[in-house]
């Protein structure tokens, strides 16, 4: 996770996770051969969040450790997911210090619980099962294989005294639904713990996930064509395809397009190949989608008539 002599910008809101995170690398930097920085974003999306910001300056300036702080300006979108609003907002804040700080890694505080209700989460949302990863380009998980009663107990064992969010045990939003509902209730259905087990799914299923993404590569070429303007598809060679792997170049091929890949977009894309040609669709993403006699179009503009 970490290169040898680069600096690690370690995301840290105040909450036990990434305190415990933050600790934890400040007591094997040495070890690792890594300076670290903090960074915090205030989201300003309840009151007393200011307060989180100094509580992390504090514990930078105890660790001796420079401290990056940003506030989000703008508040989110009215119906938009609050949840994917922050996310975003947290993650462009980081990239653009970590640029400007020439950092290696990003480090976040993921942990095994975190980890089991993606899995549900993403389950629930009929997407496929999907799941967090270790790295990812430069950001870094390493308390991924961590439970959340290991973090507090080494709060406890430290003394530490974490900054609680209230947003984070707040059943309206569907990570604090499955926290402190769906999975407590599995577990006492089961009689047993559910999380590692589902930590343990979800590692297979980053594995199926990696050797599914790598036979798409083998077949891009074949079926898809890049300019500046669009994306085509040949309709023989993606119909020819086990359906895992077109649904996975459809999806790269909308994201090389410049939108995220929706999973009725992607089902809207293999419903035109299956069909005659001419058909159309507008995508959830803005792209015009088009059938044709050879090939499949997807622009920003509708694709013009091709023989």
């Amino acid at each position: 996770m970490f290169e040898a002599g680069g600096t690690v910008l370690v995301a840290c809101s105040g909450g036990p996770d990434s305190v415990c995170l933050l600790y934890s690398l400040a007591h094997l930097r040495r070890l690792f051969r890594v300076r670290l920085a903090v960074f915090h974003l205030d989201h300003r999306l309840r009151p007393g969040s200011g307060e989180d910001a100094s509580y992390v300056r504090r514990l930078a300036r105890r660790l001796d450790l420079p401290c990056h702080l940003r506030a989000v300006s703008e508040a989110p979108a009215r119906g938009s997911s609050i949840e994917a609003w922050a996310r975003d907002r947290r993650s462009a804040a980081a990239e653009e210090v970590a640029r400007e700080m020439g950092a290696s890694a990003i480090a976040t505080a993921h942990t095994q619980d975190d980890q089991a209700e993606t899995l549900l989460a993403w389950a629930l949302m009929g997407d496929g099962l999907r799941a967090i990863r270790p790295k990812t380009g430069r950001y870094v998980r390493p308390l991924l294989d961590v439970s959340r009663e290991e973090v507090e107990g080494f709060c406890r064992a430290l003394r530490l005294r974490p900054r609680r969010d209230p947003m984070n045990e707040d059943p309206r939003f569907l990570r604090g639904a499955l926290r402190l509902e769906a999975i407590p209730a599995l577990e006492r259905a089961t009689g047993r713990g559910v999380r590692e087990p589902l930590a343990r799914t979800a590692r297979r299923a980053l594995e199926d996930d990696e050797e599914l993404a790598r036979q798409m590569l083998e077949r891009w070429d074949d079926v898809v064509e890049e300019s500046q303007d669009e994306v085509r598809l040949r309709v023989a060679a993606l119909r020819s395809v086990p359906p895992p792997i077109a649904r996975r170049l459809v999806e790269r091929a909308i994201f090389r397009s410049g939108s995220p890949a929706t999973l009725a977009d992607v089902d809207a894309v293999l419903d035109l190949a299956e069909g005659r040609p001419g058909r159309r669709r507008d995508l959830i993403s803005g792209l015009k989608a088009r059938r044709e006699r050879v090939y499949l179009s997807l622009s920003r503009t509708s694709p013009e008539s091709r023989v």
